[in-house]
């Protein structure tokens, strides 16, 4: 083959090279613009008081192409219809894509027992910073869970550094109105039997007992210079007394329940009294941390230490104590008797009370 062959043969290899090159970049360009499938089968695992893992199905294709994942989270019943008005327009959370499941954590924007709304897009960044995103999924619907015991114990230690000394008492006590302990002496009620009635809403969104234990609340705060119960009281103007051993002695199961503040100064500390083997007992072992009954900043029982010696009972003297025991009382465990208060302080009630998110003393990084 002569010279000028060889350089026809040459020139046309490198043409026929070119032309290969410039149809890869055309295809490899056409599948970077291709349309992306949209995420399908959401699937919602693992689910915390504040945080969750969320994964989708879609094509092998976009699983290699996919660079970012768009996250459009909300609370059920704040959740807008139309979210975006443009499709390149960012989610609320934005991460770069991850193997899947992925974990969506944060107590900025998850709260306990929440009920909230997400849909996904997946989307690729092009060379000029834009997006080319795919259709928003189907929106899945989940609730965040409970605090966990790990969360119970940080908003646990916490209330110990607020419940101040120890202060003797030997009654527990609980205020309502007439009408109350009529119903309860009704025969249709048992005849004097208070029973247990469901948790409310009030405290810590994220406690476990909230809506689900049952109980009767008593309050066991005395007064600094008297050693009695308060004259006053925001729950009504009669009171049952009943003798602190019939709530609290060596039978009894003690838990730490909550600790929270309606914008105030002082704080509460939710306390579960629940009989040994219970279903009370049975329903906090798992969820609540359990406190020594001899040996804990909040509600004491000190054991006789002589014979003919009565049992030592104490209660926090800087936060309010409320008790919930598990078990129905009767009132002949005790005595009602008209408080000698004169004005009734109803603002100071705690029914179904929210805590206040913005208190550094009484709240965890967990949600509230």
């Amino acid at each position: 083959m002569n010279g000028e062959s060889r350089g026809q043969s040459l020139s046309w290899e490198r043409i026929e090279l070119c032309n290969d090159v410039k149809c890869q970049l055309r295809a490899r360009k056409g599948n970077m613009d291709a349309p992306l499938s949209t995420p399908c089968n959401i699937q919602i695992c693992e689910v915390t008081c504040d945080s969750f893992r969320i994964m989708w199905d879609m094509t092998s294709e976009d699983t290699a192409r996919a660079t970012h994942f768009f996250i459009d989270l909300s609370r059920k019943e704040n959740r807008d219809p139309n979210r975006f008005k443009h499709r390149d327009v960012p989610t609320k959370l934005v991460a770069k894509a991850v193997p899947l499941p992925m974990a969506v954590r944060g107590h900025w924007f998850l709260s306990p027992r929440t009920e909230y709304c997400v849909a996904v897009q997946t989307a690729v960044r092009q060379p000029d910073g834009d997006y080319l995103v795919s259709e928003w999924s189907q929106v899945v619907e989940f609730c965040t869970g409970d605090y966990a015991m790990e969360h119970l114990q940080q908003l646990l230690d916490k209330a110990k550094g607020s419940a101040g000394r120890l202060l003797k008492f030997s009654v527990f006590y609980r205020n309502q109105h007439p009408d109350y302990f009529d119903y309860v002496r009704s025969v249709l009620e048992g005849g004097g039997l208070m029973r247990p009635a469901l948790k409310d809403s009030s405290g810590s969104h994220g406690s476990p007992i909230n809506g689900k234990l049952q109980g009767v609340f008593f309050s066991c705060n005395t007064e600094f210079d008297t050693g009695l119960p308060p004259k006053d009281s925001p729950y009504g103007p009669l009171r049952f007394q009943i003798p602190a051993g019939h709530l609290l002695n060596p039978n009894i199961s003690l838990y730490f329940a909550d600790f929270y503040c309606m914008y105030t100064a002082y704080h509460y500390v939710v306390l579960v009294l629940a009989p040994v083997g219970t279903e009370g007992d049975t329903f906090c072992r798992t969820r609540l941390p359990m406190l020594d009954l001899a040996s804990n900043p909040f509600l004491t029982y000190t054991a006789p230490q002589r014979q003919g010696e009565e049992p030592l009972y104490c209660h926090a003297s800087d936060v309010i104590l409320e008790v919930l025991f598990t078990e129905p009382v009767h009132l002949d465990q005790g005595s009602v008797e008209q408080i000698s208060g004169h004005h009734q302080l109803m603002s100071l009630t705690t029914a179904n009370a929210k805590k206040d998110p913005s208190c550094k003393v009484c709240n965890i990084s967990v949600g509230r």
